[in-house]
């Protein structure tokens, strides 16, 4: 089995090719059923922020999954794969491990230290897994690096002086026009990204703030928060001639505003300058808007770079984090050595108990003037001889899977107590459970078993590192 991410994100793609890559929320259900059916596909977590997607797989091989992946990828979005390619990096077992390790840490992002990535990895994983798209690997892995970025911004110094998305945002209008008093921002989107938009705007001075949503009652509650004016996308459309500052991040499959909008309402004013930042993905403006007289339009990948003044402190940081990665990756390696003896001590445990159980009643067959209480003393006794018989093998074979020869040892444990068998019964068994018996309450709290099985044929096995 192997673990392999295929993505492309900001420093691969412009954001014209990122926003052609989006999976929209309401989709996520059908596109990971889909990639859940891809050839060689065990296990699945689709990633999707404005500044990356990222699909994350385990495999049951690794020749050829790339061009499946591909495939996926070309179907999903109907854009032919010589189209983006060349935009795709593909990070295979250790390197896919601490990718995903770095990602949460938010080590890759286009800001280091910004939080909002820990969240959208966390939201992909609950995703995928209340679509039963994940299995015994990512339910692991996944935990071990959402616990890791929480980690990171607790214990060290990553996350202190505010440099996200909408920070930048905010620092660009400043260097625009060097304060906010007295200027007017209409914010379009009323969802998180805007939130800490609009927060940064006040406390840098912003006069007055008009928040426009599709759905009028989000952008109420929104204004409400910071003393803003509440309105529809169409009265902001209207109203686009007041304003000095425009920010926009929306959802929307398609463009907010158009050059013609734009051109009609500069006419109301010919002599002041307008500014857009639009850090949506799909961009929300037309970039033919930037065309448009006295307009300066940016869009997400314009603000790289912006805040790193604030940056140095952050990458001091950053090599503290690169050691915690090391260990988790350690921890994890350690995990999957051990992994392969589960199946084991379970069918030992399994046949233990049968012989017991057989033992016992062949013994109150033959014994039957014992009362009951007779018989809960000998099956106590007996359970704690058979429990201690047993208990040395397991943590003798728990300690030999993890060496260097943990294969050879586990086989030699399954041919010693004639184990086949039943591991084999174990595992189909295993395969025919459905998922659907998830606690939704447990995955919200990302306390999953990691025993959940997988639809995958036997996690008796580990990363090859020949694969790299």
């Amino acid at each position: 089995m192997h673990i392999v991410v295929v993505g492309l994100n900001y420093r691969t793609a412009p954001v014209e090719v990122r926003e052609r890559f989006t999976f929209a929320e309401k989709d996520l259900p059908e596109a990971l059923k889909q990639l859940k059916s891809t050839k060689s596909v065990l296990e699945g977590v689709i990633v999707a922020t404005c500044n990356r997607t990222e699909i994350y797989v385990v495999v049951d091989r690794l020749h050829m999954c790339g061009y499946f992946i591909r495939s996926f990828m070309e179907q999903w979005f109907d854009i032919k794969r010589e189209e983006f390619t060349q935009h795709l990096y593909i990070y295979e077992d250790e390197q896919a491990i601490e990718h995903l390790f770095r990602v949460t840490c938010s080590l890759d992002s286009m800001v280091i230290g910004e939080t909002q990535i820990l969240g959208q990895v966390r939201s992909a994983f609950l995703k995928s897994q209340e679509e039963k798209a994940t299995g015994t690997w990512f339910n692991m892995l996944f935990k071990q690096a959402v616990t890791l970025g929480k980690r990171v911004h607790s214990e060290t110094s990553i996350g202190e002086s505010a440099v996200s998305v909408s920070y930048a945002a905010v620092e660009l209008g400043k260097r625009i026009f060097g304060t906010f008093k007295d200027k007017k921002v209409l914010i379009l989107g009323a969802g998180k990204m805007s939130e800490l938009t609009v927060k940064h705007l006040y406390s840098n001075g912003a006069a007055e703030v008009i928040v426009a949503n599709r759905t009028r009652a989000r952008a109420e509650e929104l204004a409400r928060k910071f003393r803003g004016t509440p309105c529809d996308i169409s009265e902001a459309m209207e109203r686009l001639h007041e304003a000095d500052i425009v920010i926009s991040s929306t959802g929307a499959d398609d463009y907010v505003l158009n050059p013609a909008q734009v051109k009609e309402s500069m006419k109301k004013r010919p002599s002041r300058p307008l500014f857009m930042i639009d850090i949506a993905v799909p961009r929300d403006i037309d970039p033919e808007v930037g065309e448009v007289s006295n307009v300066f339009l940016y869009d997400i990948d314009d603000l790289e770079g912006i805040v790193e003044s604030n940056m140095e402190m952050r990458r001091t940081e950053a090599a503290k984090i690169e050691s915690m990665i090391e260990e988790e990756m350690d921890a994890f390696h350690q995990w999957l050595k051990t992994l392969g003896v589960r199946p084991v001590i379970r069918a030992l445990q399994d046949k233990s108990n049968s012989i017991h159980e057989e033992t016992l009643e062949s013994l109150f067959n033959k014994l039957p003037e014992l009362d009951d209480r007779q018989r809960k003393v000998i099956r106590r006794l007996t359970k704690s001889i058979v429990n201690q018989m047993m208990h040395d093998p397991i943590n003798r074979i728990k300690e030999m899977s993890g060496g260097k020869h943990g294969g050879e040892a586990l086989d030699y444990f399954t041919q010693i107590f004639a184990l086949e068998s039943l591991i084999e019964d174990n595992e189909q068994g295993a395969d025919s459970k459905a998922l659907s018996n998830a606690d939704p309450s447990e995955m919200e709290s990302l306390v999953k078993s990691e025993d959940q099985p997988a639809d995958q044929k036997s996690v008796r096995v580990s990363l090859a590192p020949a694969a790299l």
